[in-house]
């Protein structure tokens, strides 16, 4: 298979690779020994293709397994040069459990994920807002990242999972230290576009100057199934919302593939490029090096304005969305 080609300077950083994957048995069917293999030629293949942003989480592995992400990122990215390894951007996100709490909370978790990285951890984020829960949490918390950062312990501070409100709090408070909010990931996509659009999310992060990071671009492969060939459903979670919601997106699954047909692409990069058209920087999901060729392809070419009108336009009229987060705050 051919290497992915090297998107020009500064479009690589418009694509993430997302790793919630990596280590997840539940949703993904993860095996060490048949897939440790593929996820390491994915990292080399998307670091040769130039993407350098890695997301990940230290609860991203399911059971035994958790922090196996971070440990898959920290050993893959030991291949790298010291020039190459010096770009990267390993973000992970802390969990705010209840045992983690008040401003020190956090600190061992860190730590931890600091190791499993090889001490290349450049982006802190916390997973979630404690708002909706235990209110009274979630500034003892974001202060101890950014007394991080004021350390010089890590370089960047970033949000996950946070809305408008919570955002522009936060946003206050931490400046009033001089600490910026490098990114906010939450999710989005055509089936949860709401981040998205006019007087959003996206509108806020861009006044605050915040990059707006999107999981799930791809809706758990829903959006990039191609018309006239349906692909296998998947076994378990995955497959149940993909029975679910495939007969109820059928309008939108038709435009993305009239549209890819156009572009001579796959309905994937038309997922991904919607996305990139409103500002946000998608994670890609990333489990093998043909997926990092379809998202680096994505970036050689554009949506008009008409073709995102009308995907928006259909996107919006659906009747069903994907399941939100349960740990989204306003």
């Amino acid at each position: 298979m051919p290497a992915a080609s090297v998107p020009p300077t500064g479009l690589a950083s418009t694509i993430g690779v997302g790793t919630w994957a990596w280590g997840n048995q539940l949703l993904w069917g993860y095996r060490a020994d048949q897939d440790d293999p593929v996820l390491g030629a994915t990292f080399d293949r998307a670091v040769a293709a130039g993407l350098r942003l890695f997301d990940t989480a230290d609860s991203y592995g399911t059971g035994r397994l958790q922090g196996r992400s971070e440990e898959l990122l920290g050993r893959f990215s030991d291949r790298c040069s010291p020039g190459t390894a010096s770009e990267l951007v390993l973000a992970t996100k802390l969990a705010p459990f209840p045992w983690r709490w008040g401003r020190q909370g956090l600190r061992r978790a860190f730590e931890a994920s600091r190791r499993r990285l090889r001490g290349r951890l450049r982006r802190v984020q916390l997973h979630w807002s404690t708002a909706r829960y235990a209110p009274w949490q979630e500034g003892p918390l974001v202060d101890g990242l950014a007394d991080l950062v004021l350390a010089g312990d890590v370089e960047e501070l970033g949000l996950s999972n946070l809305g408008p409100q919570r955002l522009l709090a936060l946003h206050g408070r931490l400046a009033r230290r001089g600490v910026a909010i490098r990114s906010l990931q939450v999710q989005g996509s055509l089936l949860c576009p709401e981040p998205l659009l006019a007087g959003g999310l996206a509108d806020r992060c861009r006044d605050l100057g915040v990059d707006l990071l999107v999981y799930s671009p791809l809706a758990l492969g829903l959006l990039t199934q191609v018309p006239g060939h349906p692909a296998a459903v998947p076994q378990g979670l995955r497959g149940l919302l993909q029975r679910r919601l495939l007969p109820r997106i059928q309008p939108l699954l038709s435009l993305m593939g009239e549209i890819a047909g156009h572009h001579g692409v796959s309905p994937a990069q038309v997922a991904i490029n919607w996305c990139r058209h409103h500002g946000a920087v998608p994670l890609v999901g990333m489990r093998r090096p043909s997926h990092v060729d379809e998202a680096v392809d994505a970036l050689g070419w554009s949506l008009s304005p008409q073709e995102v009108d009308r995907l928006t336009a259909v996107s919006v009229s659906l009747p069903v969305r994907m399941p939100a987060n349960p740990f989204q705050s306003n």
